[in-house]
């Protein structure tokens, strides 16, 4: 996977304006990808981390995101989930042309627009309750017609009344032509999300990338938004909590597992990027997957 080079995908909506889809996983549909049509995303099972353009976190059960026009993205279930999932994923495509349209018929339907504009970032809507959007989608799905089209409208009209919107990526990042610099950093980022547990440096790096320490540098700042070193930091400790909180495993064995041979060294990169101790975090993401297990059992 690279989070430089998406795959482009084509909807056709030559027959519906709105496209809906579900899948399991796990699935060929979930890879880096992007495409022309705005997307609703709603998560169903699993844990694990999402790519929206610039943006790495973490997603779990009853999370919402709305991705812009042409925007990459993907979500990647962490691997310490062996079983397959019927639905994992929930989610919505439709186009910025539907809705201006819209909204030029209808001028109190004209401050969606606004939420269009935020999406082109990508968006969390953090506290939305998971039940009702699940009922939007499946309103949405279960219906055909007009009344799909007011199904779609009205869970539109809800996600802009809401008003924790969290904008994922901060800058949209360039599409890379054969033989670029971007292009060339696109190697780099698909072979650091890999081998993320095998030791790289800068200077290897910019080996592969063809480049001079500080071309690379600047280069890999401007086209992903970090800096190399802080990349493979998030790259790992993402990894990381994935094991922490869905195995049993020693945090010293995760840490080498991550690519951290020092024990003290990643707590201390893991504090930096999720502002608490290995321990800590593996604590709190228990405490939310006890539900989950106990109705599993």
């Amino acid at each position: 996977m690279s989070i430089i080079e998406p795959e482009i995908e084509q909807v056709d909506r030559s027959s519906r304006s709105i496209r809906y889809l579900e899948h399991g996983w796990p699935t060929d549909l979930c890879r880096w990808h992007a495409h022309e049509e705005y997307e609703l995303h709603l998560i169903v099972e699993t844990r694990g981390k999402a790519f929206v353009g610039d943006h790495i976190g973490d997603f779990k059960p009853g999370d919402l995101f709305m991705t812009g026009p042409n925007l990459p993205h993907n979500w990647i279930t962490d691997q310490v989930w062996t079983e397959p999932v019927a639905i994992r994923d929930m989610l919505i495509q439709f186009s910025h042309e539907s809705v201006e349209k819209l909204a030029e018929g209808f001028p109190e339907f004209s401050q969606v627009l606004q939420l269009l504009q935020l999406a082109q970032s990508g968006i969390m809507f953090e506290g939305f309750n998971s039940t009702f959007a699940r009922g939007h989608m499946e309103s949405i799905r279960d219906n055909k017609g007009a009344e799909r089209i007011l199904a779609f409208v009205r869970f539109l009209v809800r996600l802009n009344e809401h008003a924790e919107k969290k904008a994922l990526s901060v800058s949209k990042l360039i599409q890379p032509e054969g033989g670029s610099k971007q292009a060339r950093i696109a190697e780099v980022v698909d072979h650091v999300t890999k081998h993320y547990f095998d030791p790289i440096s800068v200077t290897q790096a910019a080996q592969m990338a063809n480049m001079t320490e500080i071309t690379f540098s600047r280069n890999f700042q401007s086209v992903t938004g970090h800096s190399f070193v802080e990349f493979l930091n998030r790259i790992r400790i993402g990894q990381a909590c994935g094991m922490l909180y869905a195995s049993d495993e020693q945090i010293t064995a995760i840490a080498q597992e991550s690519g951290y041979k020092n024990l003290a060294n990643f707590n201390r990169h893991f504090l930096k990027v999720r502002g608490m101790t290995p321990s800590e975090y593996r604590e709190a993401a228990r405490k939310d997957l006890v539900p989950n297990r106990e109705g599993n059992s």
